[in-house]
């Protein structure tokens, strides 16, 4: 057998390993421990209860102590249950106590302060469940990509509590290029698909075969009916003289139920689970530890991870459908080569339970007597899917629905209670039932702050054309204050004077239509056209001037329009290719036209107010 010596240990080290009374190595230790101090990664399959937090908590401490301390996260270790974290936390605070390391260790339930201003300060060595770490990574409050060293323990419980998605989402900001740890009692499928993406060129250690608990564990299965085994776990404590034993239940309220009941026959017991804060679970914890405690009764949430000093008794009050658990149960005790004894119990309904274990065993688990032999032999019942009704499941669902049924008549009842409150407190109290009315004590006379002055208030003004003033319009206009020198109004002629003073006129002032020339009518001529000489075509075309009316006599002078079949005679600008087939153009006015109104002499004359 090998020393730590021999391993390759710091004295540092050494020395501490020594106070906690660590003489020699397990199997585990012996071959973890020199791969991890290389740098390699490591791969142990071992049962609970054989050293592994030494195995991989030593490499840590020796490998970050020679780098000397830091202020980041070097290295993660991460584990399902809370008692465990806290339980490795603790080991590795007295194996590293003789170096300038720091620990901390972080999990859900209790409030996230403490452990934030603890990161704050920097740590070393962090230990925590994958929860309140991806919390805590979430809201930026740590930082993993200095890890230089990962360790995941109890990889298949993880797997058990449905925590191997957060697994992988924690690997996800670890950096590639690590040191990777895993350890594992079991190693299903899901668990080797794991190890395949995780570690490379690993060293595999594999301390004893899960099959095989410790061979200083004495095992004994007693048959007894469901409704004796409060009695018969009573009757074992007195007859075996238990100094502590650990109790596991299938369900949460059965752990509460065995921890009234044994209270009630005067054994000291309390019950830890899921359903109970930390607190609590850590007090519950301290005082069986301390002694204070006979019974601590516990789900599969404390089947591992639990290192309590020389238990001597663990009961399996309910068995376990998974056989592997049912090892790492009875391995709570018979730690550290110490010898304890594993008691189970089953009823009918039970026994296939019981057969899967010893076929996992591969040796059947002795009987013992007792004075509560099974008198049942009814199997369970079915459900409509054909499947058997456990009825420590059954029993633990009708309490939970009586618990949420009395929650809520309770809260109904505070309501009611506050509603009947504020309604005696609105109603006079002459009308509340019961009691007499009191008279009125006149109140005593305070002096208080003067009146501020009335405002004065406000006079609607009136008018001689509103509804508000429905009076004389004379009577009204002779209470107008009279000015010194009336106003007369003196009308000139609008049309004297030649200045405009009114852009009315502008409006007013009738604007010239300009229409299309129109040459009269040619004269018929007798001979025929000649084409081709200019004479011709002047001759012919030429119009006839038609005399001016005598009622157009003296007004402006418009050119008529031509007539059909008279071609309208062209601007200079224009020549007769460009407008064959055209609209004519528009035609200038003559130059001689009579000016427009605004360029004449006004038509309106200003309108004066005279003040003499």
């Amino acid at each position: 057998m090998k020393s730590f010596q021999s391993l390759g240990i710091r004295a540092p080290i050494l020395s501490a390993l020594a106070d906690c009374g660590y003489q020699e190595p397990t199997l585990i230790q012996e071959k973890a421990i020199p791969a991890g101090l290389a740098g390699r990664d490591v791969l142990g399959s071992a049962q609970t209860g054989t050293g592994k937090t030494c195995a991989f908590g030593v490499p840590i401490l020796q490998r970050l102590a020679k780098a000397g301390k830091g202020t980041d996260i070097r290295a993660l270790i991460l584990t399902p249950t809370r008692e465990l974290a806290i339980q490795i936390d603790e080991n590795l605070k007295a194996y590293g106590k003789n170096l300038p390391l720091t620990e901390a260790v972080i999990f859900g339930g209790v409030g996230q302060a403490p452990q934030v201003e603890q990161l704050k300060k920097g740590v070393d060595i962090l230990t925590a469940t994958p929860g309140r770490l991806l919390d805590l990574a979430g809201q930026g409050l740590l930082d993993l990509s200095h890890v230089s060293i990962f360790v995941l323990d109890e990889a298949d419980r993880m797997l058990d509590m449905g925590f191997i998605h957060d697994v992988r989402r924690v690997i996800k900001l670890l950096p590639e290029k690590k040191q990777t740890m895993f350890f594992s009692a079991t190693l299903p499928p899901e668990i080797l698909d794991l190890v395949d993406t995780l570690l490379h060129d690993p060293v595999k250690v594999a301390a004893a075969p899960v099959s095989s608990p410790v061979e200083v564990i004495r095992q004994a299965v007693c048959l007894v009916d469901r409704g004796n085994k409060t009695n018969l776990l009573a009757f074992l404590l007195e007859e075996e003289q238990v100094k502590n034993a650990l109790v596991f239940t299938r369900t949460k309220h059965g752990a509460d139920k065995v921890a009234r009941d044994l209270a009630k026959r005067g054994v000291a017991a309390a019950a830890i689970h899921g359903n109970k804060s930390q607190t609590a679970r850590q007090e519950s914890l301290r005082r069986f530890k301390a002694g204070e405690l006979q019974v601590l009764v516990a789900t599969d949430i404390a089947a591992r991870g639990l290192d309590i000093e020389e238990l001597s008794h663990v009961f399996n009050y309910n068995l376990s459908e998974v056989p592997e658990t049912y090892i790492h149960r009875i391995g709570r005790t018979g730690r550290a080569g110490h010898g304890g004894t594993a008691i189970s119990f089953c009823d009918y309904g039970e026994l296939p339970m019981l057969k899967d274990i010893e076929k996992l065993l591969k040796k059947p688990v002795p009987r013992r007597e007792h004075p509560f032999p099974m008198e049942v032999f009814e199997a369970p019942r079915k459900d409509a899917k054909g499947r058997p009704v456990n009825p420590e499941d059954a029993e633990a669902r009708q309490a939970a629905r009586e618990k949420n049924a009395a929650r809520k008549q309770q809260a109904a009842e505070k309501a009611a209670q506050k509603a009947q409150a504020a309604q005696s407190q609105e109603m006079p109290a002459q009308e509340k039932p019961g009691k007499k009315k009191k008279k009125a004590k006149a109140p005593a006379e305070v002096p208080g702050p003067e009146p501020a002055p009335a405002k004065p208030e406000k006079v609607r003004r009136t008018f001689p054309h509103g509804k508000q003033n429905r009076g004389d319009l004379q009577t009204f206009l002779d209470g107008q204050p009279q000015e010194a020198a009336p106003v007369v109004f003196a009308h000139r002629d609008p049309l004297e004077g030649d200045v405009i003073m009114d852009a009315t006129a502008r409006l007013l002032a009738s604007k010239p239509v300009y229409q299309y020339y129109k040459p009269p009518k040619p004269a018929q001529s007798q001979g025929k056209k000649k084409k081709g000489t200019k004479e011709a075509a002047g001759k012919e075309s030429a119009p006839a001037k038609a005399p001016i009316p005598a009622e157009k006599a003296g007004k402006p002078h418009h050119r008529q329009p031509p007539k059909k079949g008279v071609p309208a005679p062209l601007n200079k600008t224009h020549s007769k290719r460009s407008n064959r087939g055209r609209i004519p153009p528009r035609v200038e006015p003559p130059k001689s036209r009579q000016k427009d109104s605004t360029e004449q002499k006004s038509l309106m004359k200003p309108f004066y107010i005279d003040h003499d």
